[in-house]
């Protein structure tokens, strides 16, 4: 059973930094496209940063030059190191990854459960 466990979250001040980690359990399955999102309250699910198989990079306009994401592909694990962390980036931070399944050769997008970020004023 495939499992995507974050960890990182917490409160810091303006300015401040946090680096997340989410490991990606189970067996039998290649990880393609890894990628975090976040959610504010009261708004929609969207993308933070993502990175491919190659280590090709993508970042939402507000957190480039501030966040870095990155994947150790031998531990199943993919980094989001944010620095100079604003009140905007309050949220809850979710770790997203695209398997491809030996054997059935399925696709499939999993989720984390989040961790939430809060960044004080």
């Amino acid at each position: 059973q495939v499992q995507l466990v974050e960890s990182g979250g917490g409160l810091v001040q303006a300015g401040g930094s946090l680096r997340l980690s989410c490991v990606v359990s189970g067996t039998r399955f290649s990880i393609d496209a890894m990628g975090w999102y976040r959610q504010a309250p009261g708004k929609q699910r969207e993308l933070v940063a993502r990175i491919t198989s190659g280590g090709n990079t993508d970042y939402a306009d507000s957190v480039k030059g501030r966040f870095t994401i990155s994947r150790d592909n031998a531990k199943n694990t993919v980094y989001l190191q944010m620095n100079s962390l604003k009140p905007d980036d309050t949220a809850v931070y979710y770790c997203n990854a695209g398997l491809l399944h030996w054997g059935t050769h399925h696709y499939r997008d999993y989720w984390g459960q989040g961790t939430q970020v809060t960044v004080a004023s």
